[in-house]
């Protein structure tokens, strides 16, 4: 039998069964589906690779793989969705709790590069993929499993609002595919460079929903962003004795999207064991913030402390 990367296809990918979640998949356990090998190029990596299509289910739209199986392990997510396969979490959100980086190089030449290495990698593992929710901050970790959704949610394989019976302006009537109803407040179809959200998304930068489930966790935890849009520091308490140096290593550590330019200034007050932390603008303060709230904190030399938005400075009198 001819092996199934020959050397005339190199730079493409073939595979027998797509990885999805619960959701994607549908409640039939009968699901058809339809298998075109080479059928388009993968949203993360631009290699064809092989495009899986099916109906999830009475009265859902029909649904496809939007990214290849080897994006799909080294991210750990559905290759539809996106989202993550054990917590059913954007990407944002569980590499903010488990205080991962995004490694991976933007340019498509560094990309391809990239991701053979880690298709070499897996070859060797054991499991057969690059993601290890293992290595993970403990605290996150119970963090997702607070936040992840344990049932399948088969609305979202609804079909999607008609926008012309928004604008009142739909004639198909009942022979419209597209759902003919209101959307919630404060939710509506998101539009723009499909491409780029799909990026976006995969790569945990963002991304409209896990910003929105992140800043209800920040302020359940009491890190609700201040509205002075002036406060850019955050304040850890009960932070042992230490230097700045260990404070920046804390921070790399825990959230190691943060670069050291963003972090402006370093201020140590031994005596009530705090720390204040003073960023370059407020986006690195909020994603921090964001961050170590879904952490459940932040761990200085073997301690954990509380974060908190620092106060805005009050004005001198004329």
């Amino acid at each position: 039998m001819a092996p199934k990367h020959d050397i005339n296809k190199v730079g493409s990918e073939s595979s027998d069964f797509p990885i999805l979640c619960e959701t994607c998949l549908g409640p039939n356990p009968y699901v058809r589906m339809t298998r075109q090998e080479f059928g388009q190029e993968c949203k993360i990596c631009n290699r064809p690779f092989t495009v899986f299509k099916w109906n999830p289910g009475d009265g859902g739209r029909f649904k496809k793989t939007e990214i290849c199986t080897t994006c799909a392990k080294i991210k750990g997510t559905c290759q539809t969705c996106l989202l993550d396969l054990e917590y059913g979490l954007p990407v944002q959100v569980r590499d903010a709790a488990l205080g991962r980086k995004n490694e991976a190089p933007s340019s498509d030449i560094n990309k391809q590069y990239y991701i053979q290495n880690l298709e070499a990698q897996m070859e060797k593992s054991d499991s057969g993929i690059a993601y290890d929710a293992q290595l993970a901050n403990a605290a996150g970790k119970e963090m997702l499993k607070t936040l992840a959704r344990n049932d399948p949610y088969y609305k979202r394989n609804r079909p999607h609002i008609c926008s012309f019976f928004l604008k009142g302006e739909c004639t198909r009537g009942d022979a419209c595919p597209f759902r003919h109803e209101k959307p919630e407040s404060g939710v509506g179809p998101v539009r723009g460079n499909v491409q780029q959200s799909m990026q976006d998304r995969y790569y945990g930068r963002n991304d409209p929903a896990a910003k929105k489930i992140l800043g209800q966790v920040a302020e359940a935890k009491g890190l609700k962003a201040p509205e002075d849009k002036a406060i850019t520091t955050l304040l850890f308490l009960g932070v042992p004795k230490c230097e700045e140096g260990d404070v920046r290593t804390a921070l790399a550590g825990a959230v190691p999207s943060v670069e050291p330019a963003q972090i402006r200034s370093v201020s140590i007050v031994g005596p009530s064991n705090s720390v204040f932390v003073n960023f370059a603008d407020r986006g690195s303060a909020e994603r921090v913030a964001e961050a170590l709230s879904a952490q459940g904190g932040i761990e200085v030399d073997g301690k954990r402390a509380k974060v908190v938005w620092g106060r805005s400075r009050k004005k001198a009198a004329a």
